[in-house]
């Protein structure tokens, strides 16, 4: 969990070239993101990073784990539960008590870290203003 340790210009490529909810993503968006987050890398054994992932938390009590990123090369190995596991193992162990993530194609992966789906998932609301995202109404007022 060294952040120097962290290739920036390999995580925007991945991210804003390869991985579907990130396309596009600015350069100066993804270094934002890292210093805004706890960050875990995956290295292959000649030190070559092969994967990522990032944690939004406030490292007491939540946690939303994002941009699991593992490298084409490096997929079908169990990286990417592998990561899944190391990061969610962590934040517990900091004392986090509830870890988020969404996916589009890996639900498969984060059930076996022990992800579920919602519970309640009416009692959840978002708010997405990414080209794309749902349409929502102005705040009243």
């Amino acid at each position: 969990m060294d952040p120097a340790r962290l290739e920036l210009p390999l995580i925007h490529e991945w991210l804003s070239t390869d991985a579907y909810w990130a396309i596009g993503r600015s350069e100066e968006k993804v270094h934002r993101s890292v210093e805004g987050s706890l960050c875990f890398g995956v290295y292959s054994p000649d030190g070559e990073q092969v994967g990522f992932a990032r944690a939004v938390t406030d490292l007491a009590t939540f946690a939303w784990l994002c941009d699991v990123y593992v490298s084409r090369p490096a997929r079908g190995l169990g990286l990417g539960t592998w990561l899944a596991q190391f990061a969610t193992e962590t934040l517990f162990g900091m004392g986090v008590t509830r870890i988020l993530l969404a996916t589009g194609d890996a639900h498969t992966v984060y059930a076996k870290v022990g992800f579920n789906p919602l519970l309640a998932p009416e009692r959840w609301m978002e708010i997405d203003n990414r080209p794309g995202g749902l349409p929502h109404p102005p705040p009243r007022g």
